[in-house]
């Protein structure tokens, strides 16, 4: 499976694949002026440690030294392997010149707006 989606506002645009590695799923994120790699993460499922019913996830992150694409990265990886029970892999790298404050919120919305449609793709894909 491949799936490659994109979602822009105003000077915001994030471009996001995912490709599945047997039953895990790599993800990669960029955008902006300057796409790159600024984070990468892993996410393990493991049962909640509040409700042991609940998958959870456990996420590793690695950052590059000066960049701030964590958030973004650890979400994604995060909330995929929670629904999914999936191991999944990010990679992400947006870059805005002269980002504003609201610019940043956007590009966090436009994450999550994204997370969500790649979670409803990958339900409905064979």
């Amino acid at each position: 499976m491949m799936i490659h989606l994109e979602l822009e506002k105003g000077r915001i645009k994030i471009d996001l694949q995912a490709v599945s590695v047997g039953e895990d799923l790599c993800i990669i994120i960029s955008g902006g002026d300057s796409p790159h790699i600024g984070c990468v993460t892993l996410s393990v499922p493991r049962p909640s440690l509040s409700t042991p019913t609940v998958t959870s996830a456990t996420t590793s992150v690695l950052n590059l030294t000066g960049h701030k694409d964590d958030e973004a990265a650890r979400y994604v990886s995060h909330t995929l392997c929670s629904r999914l029970n999936k191991n999944v892999v990010v990679t992400c790298g947006i870059h805005l010149d002269q980002i504003t404050p609201e610019e940043i919120e956007t590009t966090i919305d436009l994450i999550k707006e994204i997370t969500d449609q790649l979670v409803q793709k990958i339900a409905v894909t064979p």
